[in-house]
């Protein structure tokens, strides 16, 4: 039955699915948002509250690269059961794209202000072009070392136990995804029509790390249940930490929020280096 229901709601099938309809809306979302900026662009819409979302031909962007970061956190949820270093380099590509669409939204703006801050603003997406570097990298490296490892082909009842918990755990996060995703667009929406709604990456996103980081410690304290092997505590220890870092970065803006991205890549790259030593006996699980 718990099989069933994994299969239900992060099997391959639904996974499919959910990949054909993120695509398409998103190219649908992209055109209908392209036509509100060309409308406005002509006089011929009138948004006063939204007119932060329709003032540039760049704004456009935001409405695909949220939809596909809507799927990229699915994703996320769907490979917790994997391993830990599959769920953090999934982690990794998420916050990537939130950087990108960061970038774009900071580019739209650049036209908007005045040549006083217009180095200042610049100088800040430079900085945000290197974070996106830094953490693409990060991303490729995740993939490129979990490729390198090899599932074992014999999984003992204690391991099997773990894997199905995770499953579970994966499960009931899809839920919260659900219900945190629902509350935030609408948060975010009554806001807009109040004149009060901007584009930030706090929405939804802080308060999803919160229960991502939630699901990690609870990941955390359960494999310590099956494997005592101090190695794999700390390193699952470390991810959690860079996990705990991105969310302060989310919340953070500036600069400061920058280095915090920065110094999570660096944390879960180092710490998965040393646990990938050949010498090492960390587990995968």
């Amino acid at each position: 039955m718990k099989s069933a229901l994994h299969e239900l709601i992060l099997g391959e099938k639904t996974d499919t699915v959910l990949r054909r309809f993120a695509i398409n809306f998103a190219i649908l979302g992209f055109l209908i948002h392209l036509a509100a900026c060309t409308l406005y662009r002509f006089d011929s819409l009138q948004v006063n509250e939204m007119e932060s979302f329709v003032d540039s031909y760049l704004d456009a962007l935001y409405t695909p690269f949220s939809i596909i970061l809507a799927y990229e956190v699915y994703e996320l949820i769907k490979a917790i059961p994997e391993s830990f270093s599959n769920s953090i380099g999934k982690q990794f590509e998420v916050i990537t794209l939130l950087v990108v669409r960061d970038i774009f939204k900071n580019l739209a703006n650049v036209g908007d202000t005045d040549a006083s801050t217009l180095d200042s603003d610049v100088a800040f997406i430079a900085v945000e072009a290197v974070v996106f570097v830094v953490l693409f990298t990060t991303a490729l490296y995740f993939r490129y070392i979990t490729s390198l490892s090899k599932p074992s082909e014999y999984q003992d009842d204690s391991v099997r136990v773990f894997v199905n918990q995770k499953k579970d755990l994966a499960c009931s996060l899809v839920v919260i995804y659900v219900i945190v995703a629902t509350y935030s667009v609408t948060s975010w929406s009554f806001g807009v029509l109040d004149g009060e709604g901007n584009l930030s990456r706090t929405v939804f996103f802080l308060d999803f790390f919160t229960w991502l980081i939630l699901s990690d410690i609870i990941i955390l304290l359960v494999s310590y249940k099956h494997i005592t092997d101090f190695p794999q505590l700390a390193r699952n220890t470390g991810f959690v930490l860079s996990t705990v870092i991105i969310r302060v970065g989310i919340g953070t803006p500036g600069y400061n929020g920058a280095v915090m991205f920065v110094l999570s890549a660096g944390l879960a790259a180092i710490v998965l280096r040393l646990s990938s030593d050949p010498k090492s006996s960390v587990s995968e699980e």
